[in-house]
């Protein structure tokens, strides 16, 4: 989303945006010298939830949701039409009504009191900014919805959405391809989401055939993952390979893990199976560490018990870091299987990649 602010020196509205490598900047408008500075705040504020709620259609689209009925959630984003409101965003901005518990979404309502702030503001040139303005982010949120993350779309890398483009699906495998290690422009060019299915895709292949030439077991190599500055991630590999090794498409076993992780942050877990199976995990821990460490008191009171292995503020994002590092681990079980002799060091990588990229090309079907 593209956050809004007051620059005080220049006396300008701006809009900053990540680009998945830093922050971008543009001067919205200038502000007219009569406003005082607790005047326009108000208007900084509502343009940041503006573009929260409207890139909440883009990544919460009622598609996504995988559950039906009359009180599911595909049925309640349906019933809210958030999407199709985006089209009423100019209009109630432009146009006086009253009160903002008329509008039926919280797109409308917010749009409302934008247009409200600006009418009391009675500032005709900085209203023509600001309505341009949101047009244009009203655009980079279509692009972004038909697989175009350049110009201010690209906000888009740092977001996590519970569905997935086929042309960034594509372009992400193709990336790899071209550079199984990964790559900068899997984190500046596409969305998460699709870049950690592709990932997922080629981490299986990494891991197969680091097993192949290391003799060991598939999770042994997933175990070793680096685990310093993320704990769970060999958590979150493991879940993610066993869903893959049993039969399991990349995009189920992504999504899957997604979408739970976006369920926690919005304060709610969704399966008793999967609490208890995570109670139950925690029982036995605390067992083990009262015969190990006696001394600790340990009780299931003093115990966390993890809701997801992954980031709730940005969990593709964090699965996509995870997935490669495996991937990273995969090359370094298999360099250090032979020997690490630096004169090699080339040789045995290119014969790395080139196993990795026919493996992942044995299952050409696998991302769909």
């Amino acid at each position: 989303m593209t956050r809004y602010a007051i620059d005080r020196a220049g006396n300008t509205l701006i809009a900053q945006w990540s680009t998945g490598s830093g922050n971008s900047a543009a001067i919205v408008a200038d502000l007219p010298r009569h406003l005082l500075l607790r005047e326009v705040m108000p208007l900084a504020a509502r343009l940041t939830e503006l573009s929260q709620v409207c890139w909440r259609c883009y990544t919460h689209p009622a598609s996504a949701a995988d559950r039906y009925g009359p009180d599911s959630l595909r049925s309640q984003r349906e019933r809210e039409r958030e999407r199709e409101a985006l089209v009423h965003v100019l209009p109630a901005m432009t146009t006086s009504r009253g009160a903002a518990k008329g509008f039926t979404t919280n797109v409308e309502r917010v749009a409302h009191a934008t247009g409200h702030i600006l009418r009391t503001l009675d500032a005709p040139e900085l209203t023509v900014d600001v309505v341009t303005e949101v047009g244009i982010e009203l655009a980079a949120i279509e692009q972004a919805e038909l697989g175009d993350l350049s110009e201010r779309a690209q906000q888009a890398v740092v977001l996590t959405r519970e569905d997935v483009s086929p042309l960034q699906l594509s372009q992400a495998d193709t990336l790899l391809r071209r550079q199984p290690l990964g790559s900068p422009e899997l984190f500046t060019q596409i969305d998460p989401t699709a870049a950690a299915i592709a990932a997922a895709h080629w981490l299986h292949a990494a891991v197969t055939i680091a097993a192949q030439h290391t003799g060991t077991h598939p999770t042994q190599v997933v175990a070793a993952a680096d685990r310093h500055d993320k704990p769970h991630a060999v958590a979150c590999l493991t879940d993610l390979m066993g869903v893959i090794t049993a039969g399991g498409r990349p995009r189920h076993a992504v999504m899957s893990l997604i979408r739970h992780a976006l369920d926690v942050a919005e304060g709610h877990t969704r399966g008793i199976n999967d609490l208890r199976h995570r109670i139950t995990t925690a029982e036995k821990t605390i067992e083990k560490a009262r015969v190990d460490h006696p001394d600790l008191g340990l009780t299931p009171d003093t115990v966390d018990i993890s809701l997801t292995p992954l980031d709730p503020s940005r969990p593709a994002p964090d699965l996509l870091e995870n997935l490669l590092n495996g991937i990273q681990t995969c090359w370094r079980l298999y360099r250090q299987h032979d020997g690490g002799d630096d004169t090699r060091q080339e040789e045995l990588r290119e014969t790395f990649l080139t196993a990795l990229r026919q493996e992942a090309a044995t299952r050409p079907d696998h991302l769909l």
